[in-house]
């Protein structure tokens, strides 16, 4: 997949053939968007054409389109595992200013597009001014169709990245995997720690969420964490430690991996979500952490099983 960073032509090795073109911000590739996507990669086999993918590039620190789920590697990745050829992802500030009409025009011209896909809730242009039907209306004289996905539905709502972000903050991470038509993952890299793991017999592999990433609500997951292709069931702990650190505002993602020995630290493992199992507590004794903490690690491998 050959990824283009600006509002620009596509360097097509067959301009001639054109391409299908899935737009939107796709923040989370949840399963409203890979319809979109496989819609456009669909078309193009069909119709001997490149599947491409416009979308655009926000600041992490920019709220418009609320916390990420994604980092920008896995985005990449997972629209590449779609099948896409051509990802043209300009920054926001290069394509805000242009009205809908320029927008088009742009697209069309920089894609050689011959159809373009979007979602019903899709806008561009200028103010959002843009809509699915203007879509149309502006498609129509230059020969290029348009298909717009009707977006999928999780029971009987449409699916969205903040109805995702919403189950997340609340621990309901069934109904977020099932949005994301995949399990919620993180994939940071494992930080040296205090090392109280180690003391207690439990040693974790700590990662920190980078700044402007959703987190899920804080407690004990039912994890599974990816290790040089072998997969592990796994216990991951989310909040502020509060049996050993006083300072809630300071939150930490520790997972148990039982059975695993060796050092992860500067790698980047995946540690996929499955279920919330309670909330984080303060232990008396430390005694009763490495307790909870097995018993987790227990029932993740009773999941997995």
């Amino acid at each position: 997949m050959q990824i283009i960073s600006q509002f620009a032509p596509l360097p097509l090795t067959q301009p001639e053939k054109g391409t299908a073109v899935a737009m939107g911000y796709f923040d989370g590739i949840h399963i409203g968007h890979r319809a979109v996507i496989e819609g456009a990669v669909q078309w193009a086999k069909t119709h001997d054409a490149a599947p491409a993918v416009f979308t655009f590039r926000l600041p992490v620190e920019n709220k418009m389109k609320g916390k990420r789920l994604l980092s920008t590697e896995d985005k990449h990745a997972l629209i590449h595992s779609l099948g896409v050829e051509y990802y043209l992802t300009p920054d926001f500030e290069a394509i805000k200013a242009l009205s809908p009409e320029e927008f088009v025009r742009g697209i069309v011209e920089n894609c050689h597009a011959r159809a373009l896909f979007c979602g019903e809730n899709f806008t561009f242009g200028a103010k959002a001014a843009g809509t699915p039907e203007l879509l149309r209306t502006l498609c129509a004289p230059l020969g290029v169709e348009v298909v717009v996905v009707p977006m999928a539905q999780f029971e009987e709502k449409p699916v969205s990245s903040t109805r995702i972000r919403t189950a997340l903050e609340g621990g309901d991470i069934p109904a977020a995997n099932a949005m994301l038509g995949m399990p919620y993952a993180i994939r940071f890299a494992v930080q040296h720690g205090a090392g109280l793991g180690h003391t207690l017999g439990v040693p974790t592999i700590n990662q920190l969420y980078p700044q402007g990433f959703q987190m899920p609500r804080s407690g004990i997951y039912i994890t599974r964490t990816c290790i040089n292709g072998v997969w592990y069931p796994s216990a991951t702990g989310l909040g502020s430690r509060p049996t050993v650190n006083d300072d809630a505002t300071k939150v930490t993602c520790e997972t148990f991996i039982p059975g695993f020995s060796g050092d992860l630290y500067g790698t980047d493992p995946v540690v996929e979500f499955h279920a919330y199992l309670s909330p984080s507590k303060k232990f008396d004794t430390l005694d009763q952490l490495r307790d909870c903490i097995n018993n987790a690690a227990r029932r993740a491998q009773e999941y997995f099983a």
